[in-house]
Protein backbone atom coordinates (compact mmCIF):
# COMPACT_ATOMS: atom_id res chain seq x y z
CA UNK A 1 0.00 0.00 0.00
CA UNK A 2 1.42 3.52 -0.44
CA UNK A 3 0.21 6.29 1.11
CA UNK A 4 0.78 9.86 0.29
CA UNK A 5 0.39 13.33 1.52
CA UNK A 6 -1.72 16.23 -0.38
CA UNK A 7 -2.74 19.71 0.30
CA UNK A 8 -6.01 20.69 -0.65
CA UNK A 9 -9.90 21.49 -0.90
CA UNK A 10 -11.46 18.12 -0.27
CA UNK A 11 -14.40 18.77 -2.65
CA UNK A 12 -12.21 19.31 -5.63
CA UNK A 13 -10.62 16.30 -5.69
CA UNK A 14 -11.03 13.75 -8.16
CA UNK A 15 -10.51 10.55 -6.41
CA UNK A 16 -12.50 7.21 -6.80
CA UNK A 17 -13.73 7.81 -3.05
CA UNK A 18 -13.47 11.07 -0.62
CA UNK A 19 -13.97 10.54 2.81
CA UNK A 20 -15.36 13.08 5.15
CA UNK A 21 -15.53 13.36 8.68
CA UNK A 22 -18.93 14.52 10.26
CA UNK A 23 -19.46 15.83 13.95
CA UNK A 24 -23.22 15.13 15.52
CA UNK A 25 -24.90 18.87 15.39
CA UNK A 26 -22.69 19.63 12.82
CA UNK A 27 -24.46 19.09 9.56
CA UNK A 28 -25.20 22.88 8.28
CA UNK A 29 -21.06 23.71 7.73
CA UNK A 30 -20.41 25.65 4.56
CA UNK A 31 -18.63 22.64 3.50
CA UNK A 32 -21.67 20.09 3.82
CA UNK A 33 -23.80 22.77 1.75
CA UNK A 34 -21.48 23.08 -1.15
CA UNK A 35 -21.44 19.77 -1.28
CA UNK A 36 -25.20 19.19 -1.21
CA UNK A 37 -25.57 21.16 -4.08
CA UNK A 38 -23.08 19.23 -6.02
CA UNK A 39 -25.31 15.91 -5.86
CA UNK A 40 -28.23 17.52 -5.74
CA UNK A 41 -30.03 17.77 -2.56
CA UNK A 42 -28.91 14.05 -2.06
CA UNK A 43 -27.29 14.56 1.55
CA UNK A 44 -30.05 16.50 2.89
CA UNK A 45 -32.79 13.88 1.69
CA UNK A 46 -30.76 11.28 3.63
CA UNK A 47 -30.49 13.80 6.82
CA UNK A 48 -34.25 14.39 6.58
CA UNK A 49 -34.82 10.26 6.34
CA UNK A 50 -32.85 10.21 9.23
CA UNK A 51 -30.39 8.01 7.27
CA UNK A 52 -27.10 10.08 8.61
CA UNK A 53 -27.06 12.11 11.42
CA UNK A 54 -22.88 12.20 12.04
CA UNK A 55 -23.53 10.19 15.39
CA UNK A 56 -19.91 7.76 15.92
CA UNK A 57 -20.49 4.56 13.24
CA UNK A 58 -22.47 5.85 11.09
CA UNK A 59 -21.26 5.67 7.23
CA UNK A 60 -23.05 7.62 4.11
CA UNK A 61 -22.07 6.60 0.75
CA UNK A 62 -23.39 8.99 -1.97
CA UNK A 63 -22.18 8.59 -5.75
CA UNK A 64 -21.07 11.68 -7.42
CA UNK A 65 -22.90 13.03 -10.39
CA UNK A 66 -21.81 15.85 -13.24
CA UNK A 67 -21.22 18.33 -10.32
CA UNK A 68 -18.93 16.14 -8.03
CA UNK A 69 -15.35 15.49 -8.76
CA UNK A 70 -14.61 12.95 -6.76
CA UNK A 71 -16.81 9.33 -8.34
CA UNK A 72 -17.93 8.59 -4.71
CA UNK A 73 -18.14 10.79 -1.54
CA UNK A 74 -18.20 8.40 1.83
CA UNK A 75 -19.67 10.78 5.33
CA UNK A 76 -18.15 9.19 8.06
CA UNK A 77 -20.23 10.01 11.47
CA UNK A 78 -17.42 11.24 14.21
CA UNK A 79 -20.31 11.56 16.75
CA UNK A 80 -20.24 15.04 19.56
CA UNK A 81 -17.14 17.06 18.83
CA UNK A 82 -16.24 17.30 22.66
CA UNK A 83 -15.78 13.40 23.10
CA UNK A 84 -13.43 13.34 19.78
CA UNK A 85 -9.86 12.29 20.53
CA UNK A 86 -6.95 10.43 18.80
CA UNK A 87 -8.00 7.05 20.07
CA UNK A 88 -11.56 7.97 18.72
CA UNK A 89 -10.02 9.32 15.33
CA UNK A 90 -7.72 6.04 14.65
CA UNK A 91 -11.23 3.65 14.86
CA UNK A 92 -13.20 5.75 12.96
CA UNK A 93 -10.41 5.88 10.51
CA UNK A 94 -9.68 1.95 10.87
CA UNK A 95 -13.73 1.92 10.54
CA UNK A 96 -14.11 3.86 7.37
CA UNK A 97 -11.27 1.67 5.36
CA UNK A 98 -12.45 -1.34 6.35
CA UNK A 99 -15.84 -0.48 5.09
CA UNK A 100 -14.01 1.04 1.87
CA UNK A 101 -12.57 -2.59 1.43
CA UNK A 102 -15.50 -4.80 1.36
CA UNK A 103 -16.61 -2.19 -1.10
CA UNK A 104 -13.79 -3.63 -2.86
CA UNK A 105 -12.66 0.30 -3.19
CA UNK A 106 -8.81 0.22 -2.56
CA UNK A 107 -8.00 4.03 -3.72
CA UNK A 108 -9.54 6.75 -1.80
CA UNK A 109 -8.65 10.16 -0.28
CA UNK A 110 -9.10 10.85 3.32
CA UNK A 111 -9.79 14.54 4.49
CA UNK A 112 -9.59 13.42 8.57
CA UNK A 113 -6.94 15.16 8.90
CA UNK A 114 -8.95 18.49 8.28
CA UNK A 115 -11.37 17.37 11.24
CA UNK A 116 -10.76 20.00 14.19
CA UNK A 117 -9.19 17.77 17.04
CA UNK A 118 -8.67 20.22 20.25
CA UNK A 119 -4.80 19.64 21.90
CA UNK A 120 -3.65 17.87 19.09
CA UNK A 121 -0.75 18.82 16.29
CA UNK A 122 -1.47 17.98 12.25
CA UNK A 123 1.71 15.32 13.25
CA UNK A 124 -0.26 13.54 16.16
CA UNK A 125 -3.36 13.16 13.84
CA UNK A 126 -1.60 12.38 10.70
CA UNK A 127 0.07 9.58 12.39
CA UNK A 128 -2.53 8.82 14.71
CA UNK A 129 -5.16 8.17 10.80
CA UNK A 130 -1.87 6.44 8.93
CA UNK A 131 -2.11 4.13 11.68
CA UNK A 132 -5.95 3.61 11.16
CA UNK A 133 -5.56 2.77 7.70
CA UNK A 134 -2.65 0.13 8.05
CA UNK A 135 -3.36 -2.11 10.98
CA UNK A 136 -7.29 -2.24 9.43
CA UNK A 137 -5.39 -3.54 6.45
CA UNK A 138 -3.52 -5.96 8.05
CA UNK A 139 -4.42 -10.02 7.51
CA UNK A 140 -3.02 -13.69 8.40
CA UNK A 141 -4.26 -15.43 5.83
CA UNK A 142 -0.92 -17.47 5.42
CA UNK A 143 -3.19 -20.77 5.71
CA UNK A 144 -6.00 -19.41 3.58
CA UNK A 145 -7.22 -19.81 -0.33
CA UNK A 146 -5.51 -16.89 -2.16
CA UNK A 147 -9.27 -16.07 -3.94
CA UNK A 148 -11.91 -16.37 -1.18
CA UNK A 149 -15.66 -15.39 -1.74
CA UNK A 150 -16.64 -12.03 -0.75
CA UNK A 151 -13.04 -11.18 0.85
CA UNK A 152 -12.42 -7.24 1.57
CA UNK A 153 -10.00 -5.65 -1.42
CA UNK A 154 -6.79 -4.87 -0.10
CA UNK A 155 -5.50 -1.43 0.04
CA UNK A 156 -3.74 -0.10 -2.72
CA UNK A 157 -3.47 4.16 -2.92
CA UNK A 158 -4.67 6.30 -0.23
CA UNK A 159 -3.53 10.05 -0.28
CA UNK A 160 -4.41 11.73 3.06
CA UNK A 161 -5.70 15.31 2.30
CA UNK A 162 -4.33 17.91 4.77
CA UNK A 163 -5.56 22.05 4.99
CA UNK A 164 -3.50 24.42 2.53
CA UNK A 165 -1.53 26.26 5.96
CA UNK A 166 -0.68 22.87 7.08
CA UNK A 167 2.81 21.50 7.08
CA UNK A 168 3.58 19.15 4.34
CA UNK A 169 7.53 17.91 5.35
CA UNK A 170 5.28 17.10 9.13
CA UNK A 171 2.04 15.20 7.59
CA UNK A 172 4.85 12.77 5.70
CA UNK A 173 7.14 12.66 8.46
CA UNK A 174 3.96 11.33 10.63
CA UNK A 175 3.33 9.12 7.97
CA UNK A 176 6.72 7.43 8.14
CA UNK A 177 6.60 7.18 11.74
CA UNK A 178 3.12 5.13 11.69
CA UNK A 179 4.41 3.33 9.15
CA UNK A 180 7.19 1.90 11.08
CA UNK A 181 5.23 1.65 14.23
CA UNK A 182 2.54 -0.44 12.69
CA UNK A 183 5.31 -2.54 10.86
CA UNK A 184 6.21 -3.52 14.53
CA UNK A 185 3.05 -4.05 15.23
CA UNK A 186 2.05 -6.33 12.45
CA UNK A 187 5.42 -8.15 12.70
CA UNK A 188 3.82 -9.08 16.64
CA UNK A 189 0.36 -10.26 14.76
CA UNK A 190 2.30 -12.01 12.96
CA UNK A 191 3.96 -14.27 15.46
CA UNK A 192 1.45 -14.38 17.63
CA UNK A 193 -1.01 -15.86 15.12
CA UNK A 194 1.45 -18.27 13.80
CA UNK A 195 -0.21 -21.82 15.12
CA UNK A 196 1.94 -23.88 17.79
CA UNK A 197 3.08 -26.55 15.14
CA UNK A 198 5.11 -23.68 13.50
CA UNK A 199 5.77 -21.91 16.12
CA UNK A 200 8.45 -23.64 18.40
CA UNK A 201 11.14 -21.46 20.52
CA UNK A 202 13.62 -22.20 17.50
CA UNK A 203 11.12 -20.39 15.15
CA UNK A 204 10.81 -17.87 17.29
CA UNK A 205 14.26 -17.05 17.52
CA UNK A 206 15.00 -17.56 14.37
CA UNK A 207 12.24 -15.17 13.26
CA UNK A 208 13.97 -12.45 16.07
CA UNK A 209 17.23 -13.36 14.13
CA UNK A 210 16.12 -12.79 10.55
CA UNK A 211 14.03 -9.18 11.53
CA UNK A 212 17.73 -8.49 13.48
CA UNK A 213 19.49 -8.98 10.61
CA UNK A 214 17.43 -6.68 8.66
CA UNK A 215 16.97 -3.53 10.96
CA UNK A 216 20.83 -3.64 12.28
CA UNK A 217 20.00 -4.74 15.25
CA UNK A 218 22.22 -6.84 17.42
CA UNK A 219 21.50 -10.60 18.00
CA UNK A 220 22.12 -13.26 20.05
CA UNK A 221 20.94 -16.37 21.39
CA UNK A 222 21.76 -18.86 24.02
CA UNK A 223 20.60 -22.38 23.53
CA UNK A 224 20.14 -25.23 26.07
CA UNK A 225 23.76 -26.07 26.67
CA UNK A 226 24.45 -22.60 26.97
CA UNK A 227 22.07 -21.92 29.50
CA UNK A 228 22.26 -24.86 31.47
CA UNK A 229 26.34 -23.44 31.70
CA UNK A 230 24.96 -20.50 33.10
CA UNK A 231 22.32 -21.77 35.35
CA UNK A 232 18.90 -20.63 33.92
CA UNK A 233 17.73 -23.37 36.33
CA UNK A 234 13.63 -21.49 36.16
CA UNK A 235 13.52 -21.23 32.64
CA UNK A 236 15.20 -24.71 31.82
CA UNK A 237 12.40 -26.38 34.58
CA UNK A 238 9.73 -24.95 32.60
CA UNK A 239 11.61 -25.83 29.35
CA UNK A 240 12.31 -29.77 30.51
CA UNK A 241 8.54 -31.19 29.49
CA UNK A 242 8.75 -30.49 25.75
CA UNK A 243 11.09 -32.02 23.61
CA UNK A 244 11.42 -28.27 21.92
CA UNK A 245 14.64 -26.64 22.61
CA UNK A 246 14.38 -23.47 24.46
CA UNK A 247 16.31 -20.38 23.57
CA UNK A 248 17.05 -17.27 25.54
CA UNK A 249 17.07 -14.34 22.51
CA UNK A 250 18.70 -11.04 23.09
CA UNK A 251 18.47 -8.39 21.09
CA UNK A 252 20.90 -4.88 21.05
CA UNK A 253 19.83 -1.45 19.44
CA UNK A 254 22.62 1.20 19.96
CA UNK A 255 21.13 4.44 18.73
CA UNK A 256 22.19 6.47 21.46
CA UNK A 257 25.30 7.57 22.91
CA UNK A 258 27.70 4.86 23.98
CA UNK A 259 28.37 5.83 27.34
CA UNK A 260 24.30 5.88 27.78
CA UNK A 261 23.19 2.97 30.07
CA UNK A 262 19.99 1.05 27.99
CA UNK A 263 16.32 0.40 28.62
CA UNK A 264 15.54 -3.37 29.01
CA UNK A 265 12.84 -4.74 27.50
CA UNK A 266 11.69 -8.89 28.85
CA UNK A 267 8.95 -10.23 27.10
CA UNK A 268 7.32 -13.84 28.10
CA UNK A 269 7.84 -16.37 25.01
CA UNK A 270 5.92 -19.05 26.11
CA UNK A 271 5.20 -20.53 22.45
CA UNK A 272 2.51 -22.99 23.65
CA UNK A 273 1.20 -23.23 27.17
CA UNK A 274 -0.65 -26.29 27.81
CA UNK A 275 -0.57 -25.96 31.42
CA UNK A 276 2.71 -28.39 31.80
CA UNK A 277 1.50 -31.10 34.18
CA UNK A 278 -0.98 -28.83 36.05
CA UNK A 279 -2.85 -29.29 32.62
CA UNK A 280 -5.57 -26.48 31.14
CA UNK A 281 -8.68 -27.29 30.82
CA UNK A 282 -9.32 -28.35 26.96
CA UNK A 283 -11.54 -25.59 26.18
CA UNK A 284 -9.73 -22.30 23.85
CA UNK A 285 -6.94 -24.21 24.75
CA UNK A 286 -6.19 -23.73 21.23
CA UNK A 287 -5.63 -19.76 22.21
CA UNK A 288 -2.41 -20.55 24.26
CA UNK A 289 -0.56 -20.12 21.16
CA UNK A 290 -0.54 -16.29 22.00
CA UNK A 291 1.31 -17.07 25.61
CA UNK A 292 4.33 -15.30 23.60
CA UNK A 293 2.26 -12.38 23.12
CA UNK A 294 5.07 -10.47 25.60
CA UNK A 295 8.00 -11.64 23.71
CA UNK A 296 5.84 -10.45 20.18
CA UNK A 297 5.48 -6.85 21.35
CA UNK A 298 8.98 -6.46 22.56
CA UNK A 299 10.31 -7.97 19.26
CA UNK A 300 7.69 -5.61 17.23
CA UNK A 301 9.47 -2.71 19.30
CA UNK A 302 12.80 -3.24 18.47
CA UNK A 303 11.65 -3.24 14.94
CA UNK A 304 9.90 -0.11 14.99
CA UNK A 305 12.34 1.65 17.04
CA UNK A 306 15.81 0.57 14.74
CA UNK A 307 12.81 1.72 11.38
CA UNK A 308 12.45 5.10 13.20
CA UNK A 309 16.14 5.06 14.23
CA UNK A 310 15.46 6.54 17.18
CA UNK A 311 18.49 8.14 19.87
CA UNK A 312 18.11 5.72 22.34
CA UNK A 313 19.72 2.35 23.58
CA UNK A 314 17.71 -0.48 23.91
CA UNK A 315 18.09 -4.49 24.61
CA UNK A 316 15.46 -7.09 25.02
CA UNK A 317 15.32 -10.02 26.40
CA UNK A 318 12.96 -12.78 25.21
CA UNK A 319 13.15 -16.96 26.75
CA UNK A 320 11.65 -18.42 25.04
CA UNK A 321 10.01 -22.11 25.84
CA UNK A 322 7.33 -24.37 25.04
CA UNK A 323 5.30 -25.50 28.47
CA UNK A 324 3.96 -29.35 27.93
CA UNK A 325 3.28 -32.23 29.97
CA UNK A 326 5.52 -35.55 29.65
CA UNK A 327 7.61 -37.61 32.13
CA UNK A 328 10.37 -34.99 32.41
CA UNK A 329 8.17 -32.19 33.47
CA UNK A 330 8.76 -30.73 36.61
CA UNK A 331 6.02 -31.52 38.64
CA UNK A 332 3.74 -28.81 41.62
CA UNK A 333 6.24 -29.32 44.50
CA UNK A 334 9.56 -29.49 42.96
CA UNK A 335 11.90 -26.72 43.66
CA UNK A 336 14.38 -24.85 41.11
CA UNK A 337 17.40 -22.73 41.45
CA UNK A 338 17.04 -19.83 39.34
CA UNK A 339 20.00 -17.86 37.88
CA UNK A 340 20.04 -15.39 40.64
CA UNK A 341 20.61 -18.10 43.01
CA UNK A 342 17.28 -17.53 45.23
CA UNK A 343 15.31 -20.98 44.85
CA UNK A 344 11.85 -21.35 44.06
CA UNK A 345 9.02 -23.78 45.01
CA UNK A 346 6.70 -24.44 41.96
CA UNK A 347 3.05 -25.04 43.28
CA UNK A 348 1.36 -24.88 39.79
CA UNK A 349 3.04 -25.80 36.87
CA UNK A 350 0.82 -23.69 34.68
CA UNK A 351 2.33 -20.47 36.39
CA UNK A 352 5.51 -21.04 34.25
CA UNK A 353 6.02 -17.51 32.66
CA UNK A 354 7.16 -16.12 35.37
CA UNK A 355 9.53 -18.52 36.20
CA UNK A 356 11.61 -18.08 32.64
CA UNK A 357 10.90 -14.23 32.99
CA UNK A 358 12.81 -14.94 36.63
CA UNK A 359 15.85 -15.78 35.04
CA UNK A 360 15.42 -13.28 32.13
CA UNK A 361 15.37 -10.75 34.63
CA UNK A 362 18.56 -11.80 36.33
CA UNK A 363 20.36 -11.76 33.37
CA UNK A 364 19.18 -8.74 32.17
CA UNK A 365 21.31 -7.02 34.96
CA UNK A 366 24.41 -7.75 33.34
CA UNK A 367 23.57 -4.96 31.24
CA UNK A 368 22.98 -1.90 33.52
CA UNK A 369 19.88 -1.00 32.15
CA UNK A 370 18.77 2.38 33.79
CA UNK A 371 14.83 1.19 33.40
CA UNK A 372 13.54 -2.48 32.79
CA UNK A 373 9.65 -3.11 31.42
CA UNK A 374 8.61 -6.93 31.01
CA UNK A 375 5.71 -8.00 29.22
CA UNK A 376 3.81 -10.76 29.41
CA UNK A 377 0.54 -12.80 28.99
CA UNK A 378 0.60 -13.69 32.81
CA UNK A 379 -2.72 -14.04 34.42
CA UNK A 380 -6.13 -14.97 33.92
CA UNK A 381 -6.43 -13.31 37.12
CA UNK A 382 -6.22 -9.83 34.65
CA UNK A 383 -9.00 -10.65 32.73
CA UNK A 384 -10.91 -10.98 35.07
CA UNK A 385 -9.80 -7.26 36.99
CA UNK A 386 -9.62 -5.47 34.21
CA UNK A 387 -11.22 -7.67 30.89
CA UNK A 388 -10.59 -6.64 27.59
CA UNK A 389 -10.32 -2.86 28.02
CA UNK A 390 -6.74 -2.53 29.67
CA UNK A 391 -3.43 -3.91 30.64
CA UNK A 392 -2.00 -3.81 34.08
CA UNK A 393 0.51 -1.85 34.78
CA UNK A 394 2.73 -2.79 38.54
CA UNK A 395 6.34 -1.74 39.07
CA UNK A 396 8.33 -0.16 41.94
CA UNK A 397 8.66 3.19 40.78
CA UNK A 398 6.22 5.86 40.32
CA UNK A 399 7.34 7.90 37.86
CA UNK A 400 7.79 4.96 35.16
CA UNK A 401 4.30 3.69 36.22
CA UNK A 402 3.01 7.48 35.34
CA UNK A 403 4.99 7.94 31.95
CA UNK A 404 3.88 4.39 30.71
CA UNK A 405 0.10 5.51 31.83
CA UNK A 406 0.32 8.68 29.77
CA UNK A 407 1.77 6.65 27.21
CA UNK A 408 -0.54 3.93 26.76
CA UNK A 409 -3.57 7.00 26.83
CA UNK A 410 -2.07 8.41 24.15
CA UNK A 411 -1.73 5.71 21.91
CA UNK A 412 -4.67 3.97 22.77
CA UNK A 413 -3.08 1.10 24.38
CA UNK A 414 -4.29 1.84 28.12
CA UNK A 415 -2.97 0.50 31.09
CA UNK A 416 -4.19 0.63 34.72
CA UNK A 417 -2.67 0.55 37.90
CA UNK A 418 -2.72 -1.68 40.46
CA UNK A 419 -0.49 -1.51 43.91
CA UNK A 420 2.05 -3.56 44.72
CA UNK A 421 2.63 -3.61 48.46
CA UNK A 422 4.16 -5.56 51.09
CA UNK A 423 1.05 -7.16 52.15
CA UNK A 424 1.04 -8.80 48.77
CA UNK A 425 4.78 -9.57 48.91
CA UNK A 426 3.99 -11.82 51.78
CA UNK A 427 2.14 -13.92 49.53
CA UNK A 428 4.75 -15.55 47.89
CA UNK A 429 6.37 -16.96 50.61
CA UNK A 430 7.49 -20.19 50.91
CA UNK A 431 7.90 -22.46 53.41
CA UNK A 432 10.55 -24.51 51.64
CA UNK A 433 12.03 -22.00 49.19
CA UNK A 434 13.00 -18.46 49.06
CA UNK A 435 9.82 -17.90 46.91
CA UNK A 436 6.54 -19.85 45.93
CA UNK A 437 5.39 -19.33 42.15
CA UNK A 438 1.82 -18.48 43.21
CA UNK A 439 -0.31 -17.08 45.58
CA UNK A 440 -3.26 -18.55 45.62
CA UNK A 441 -6.29 -17.13 43.56
CA UNK A 442 -6.66 -13.92 45.35
CA UNK A 443 -5.06 -11.02 43.73
CA UNK A 444 -3.49 -13.04 42.03
CA UNK A 445 -2.14 -10.42 38.56
CA UNK A 446 -0.77 -8.82 42.11
CA UNK A 447 0.95 -11.89 43.50
CA UNK A 448 2.48 -12.90 40.32
CA UNK A 449 3.69 -9.45 39.85
CA UNK A 450 4.92 -9.48 43.40
CA UNK A 451 7.00 -12.63 42.54
CA UNK A 452 8.80 -10.90 39.66
CA UNK A 453 9.39 -8.14 41.65
CA UNK A 454 11.62 -10.78 44.17
CA UNK A 455 13.89 -10.97 40.88
CA UNK A 456 13.64 -7.03 39.34
CA UNK A 457 14.68 -5.18 43.11
CA UNK A 458 17.74 -3.84 41.73
CA UNK A 459 16.53 -1.93 39.08
CA UNK A 460 13.45 0.97 38.40
CA UNK A 461 11.04 -1.70 37.20
CA UNK A 462 7.74 -2.10 35.68
CA UNK A 463 5.73 -5.11 34.57
CA UNK A 464 2.45 -5.07 32.01
CA UNK A 465 0.35 -7.63 32.55
CA UNK A 466 -1.18 -8.04 29.14
CA UNK A 467 -3.05 -11.05 29.25
CA UNK A 468 -6.63 -9.50 28.39
CA UNK A 469 -4.91 -7.36 25.55
CA UNK A 470 -2.52 -9.66 23.27
CA UNK A 471 -5.55 -11.60 21.62
CA UNK A 472 -8.50 -10.59 20.17
CA UNK A 473 -11.56 -13.07 20.01
CA UNK A 474 -13.95 -10.74 18.43
CA UNK A 475 -12.63 -8.52 15.75
CA UNK A 476 -13.36 -4.78 15.68
CA UNK A 477 -11.90 -2.20 13.60
CA UNK A 478 -8.38 -2.38 12.61
CA UNK A 479 -7.67 -5.81 14.41
CA UNK A 480 -9.05 -8.94 12.63
CA UNK A 481 -9.70 -11.64 15.50
CA UNK A 482 -6.32 -12.86 17.12
CA UNK A 483 -3.26 -11.26 17.99
CA UNK A 484 -3.11 -7.98 18.15
CA UNK A 485 0.56 -6.25 18.70
CA UNK A 486 -0.61 -4.83 22.29
CA UNK A 487 2.55 -3.01 23.47
CA UNK A 488 3.95 -1.81 20.52
CA UNK A 489 2.47 1.32 19.65
CA UNK A 490 2.18 2.17 23.48
CA UNK A 491 6.37 1.08 23.91
CA UNK A 492 7.57 3.20 21.16
CA UNK A 493 5.15 6.30 22.70
CA UNK A 494 7.31 6.03 25.77
CA UNK A 495 10.41 5.29 24.36
CA UNK A 496 9.85 8.54 22.50
CA UNK A 497 9.58 10.09 25.38
CA UNK A 498 12.55 9.40 26.89
CA UNK A 499 14.57 10.58 24.20
CA UNK A 500 16.72 13.53 26.02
Amino acid sequence: MKITVKKGDALKQKSPCLVLGIFSGKLKSEQLTQLDQQVAGALNRAIRSKEFSGGKGEFLLLHGGSETVAERILLVGLGKEADFSLRALRQVTSSAAQYLAKKQLANFQLALAQVPLKKSSLAERVQTITEGVLLADYRYDRYLPKDQPGQSAAMDRVVLLISDGDDIAAAKGAVAAAEAITSGVCFARDLVNAPGNLKSPEYLAMQAVAMAEQSGIKAKLLDRRELERQGFGAMLGVAQGSEQRPYLIVLEYRGGDETTRPIALVGKGVTFDSGGISLKPSEKMDEMKMDMGGAAAVLGTMQAAAQLKLPINLVAVVPAVENMPSGTAIRPGDILTSLSGKTIEVLNTDAEGRLILADALTYVGRYQPRVVIDLATLTGACIIALGNQAAAVLGNHDGLIRKLLKAGEKSGERFWQLPLWKEYTDLIKSDFADVKNTGGRAAGTITAAAFLQAFADQYTWAHLDIAGMAWAEQGKAGQPKGGTGFGVRALIEYLRGEIN
